[in-house]
């Protein structure tokens, strides 16, 4: 039996805005908690949110993402992706409250596929997600007018990721598309290009990419790269027109980060080594991996993983470092894959304190933090959550 070992990354200053407690206005919403948090020092955290968990028994259900820190995930009562984390809380009516220990798109998610009796809660309001985030209404409705005044709306279909708020993923309804995971991308394409001729991408641009030409036999020529920042989205009407995939310029801030050179420079590092990476990472990277597939894909790829073989993964820190820990006893050496810190800022700042304070205020009679979607755009977010469902 071998013990984990250090996963060998240096923290820069860009990285995990110190455990996801100083803020970033570009991808959080700076919303403060009502009320006095916790102390982190407080030794007796732990204890208190066992207590109140107990205390509220059946009537509160806890859902921990993947990306979460151990600190949080112990107190889960599932663990999962964002989708599945969603299906899960569906899954218990009878539960009054829903903690979601994520980030705000998957708690608004949650909202819209639960019932009107259950109340979603996200223990800090400023746990929002950059990539969500580089989409708003506005620009996608600016997006459909140039598609329209180019002649080809009537050709495109909308696919949005998971990772996008309940605005876009209403547009997305209202406009005959679907949402897609990272582990059914390619099957909710090939249902739009029988719905369409082209497809509108939203809002990751690598997944989209990746997943058109790596698991689609298309060309990186067939896509084009919509930037809401520039007139027109910076494309003229013959590219829209020839184009088949049109890609929302977006990405994750954990999985961008990831560059060829961390891949031929773990490769030197450890001979032999398997590279398995996210599809939220950029096309090269993926072209240059062994390995890609979801969240769920990499857990499962290395549950089944030979005994002493070497892994290097291209994905969130905190789930990277929970995998070294678990197979450790296995021998399976797991490392990852660039050399410096890359948590995910703002799902780190659900922490310890943040869920003592949401479960002692539940416990106590007071509903905080809630999380609701509006009627209006729950409506067209849940059809278009409901095709993905009913995909073959």
């Amino acid at each position: 039996m071998t013990t984990a070992q250090p996963l060998d990354v240096q923290p820069t200053p860009l990285a995990l805005l110190l455990l996801g407690r100083e803020a970033d206005p570009r991808s959080e919403r700076g919303v403060e908690c009502p009320g006095d948090l916790p102390s982190p020092s407080d030794p007796d955290l732990v204890a208190r949110a066992r207590a109140a968990k107990e205390k509220l028994g059946d009537r509160v259900f806890v859902l921990g993402h993947h990306y979460q820190r151990d600190e949080v995930i112990q107190f889960a009562d599932v663990t999962g992706d964002s989708f599945k984390l969603a299906r899960d809380a569906a899954a218990r009516p009878e539960a009054e409250y829903i903690v979601f220990c994520g980030v705000h798109f998957m708690a608004e998610s949650a909202d819209i596929l639960t019932t009107d009796a259950q109340a979603v809660v996200l223990p800090d309001l400023a746990a929002g997600c950059s990539m969500a985030d580089m989409a708003t209404a506005e620009q996608v409705a600016e997006c459909w007018d140039v598609l329209t005044e180019a002649g080809v709306a009537d050709q495109v279909v909308p696919v949005s990721y998971m990772n996008s708020s309940a605005d876009i993923k209403a547009f997305t309804g209202k406009h005959g598309g679907t949402i897609c995971t990272s582990s059914n991308a390619k099957r909710a394409l090939e249902w739009a290009f029988e719905q369409g001729e082209k497809i509108l991408f939203l809002p990751d641009q690598h997944l989209g990419r990746n997943t058109a030409v790596r698991d689609m036999g298309m060309t990186l020529e067939d896509c084009v790269l919509y930037n809401p920042h520039k007139p027109n989205g910076g494309l003229t009407a013959e590219q829209l027109r020839n184009a088949r995939m049109i890609l929302w310029r977006g990405h994750c801030s954990v999985h961008g980060r990831f560059s060829v050179e961390s891949v031929e420079d773990v490769r030197a590092r450890v001979p032999g080594v398997n590279v398995l990476v996210h599809p939220e990472c950029k096309h090269e990277v993926v072209a240059a991996a062994d390995y890609v597939g979801s969240t769920e894909y990499i857990i499962k790829a290395l549950e089944a993983a030979p005994r002493g073989s070497k892994w290097a993964i291209g994905t969130e820190l905190n789930l990277v470092r929970r995998l070294a820990n678990r197979f450790a006893s296995e021998d399976k050496e797991i490392v990852f894959l660039d050399k410096t810190v890359c948590f995910c800022s703002t799902m780190n700042r659900i922490d310890l304190p943040h869920l003592v304070w949401t479960l002692e205020s539940l416990a106590d009679g007071k509903l905080v933090n809630r999380i609701e979607v509006d009627p209006e755009t729950e409506k067209y977010a849940k059809l278009a959550l409901e095709r993905m469902l009913a995909l073959p």
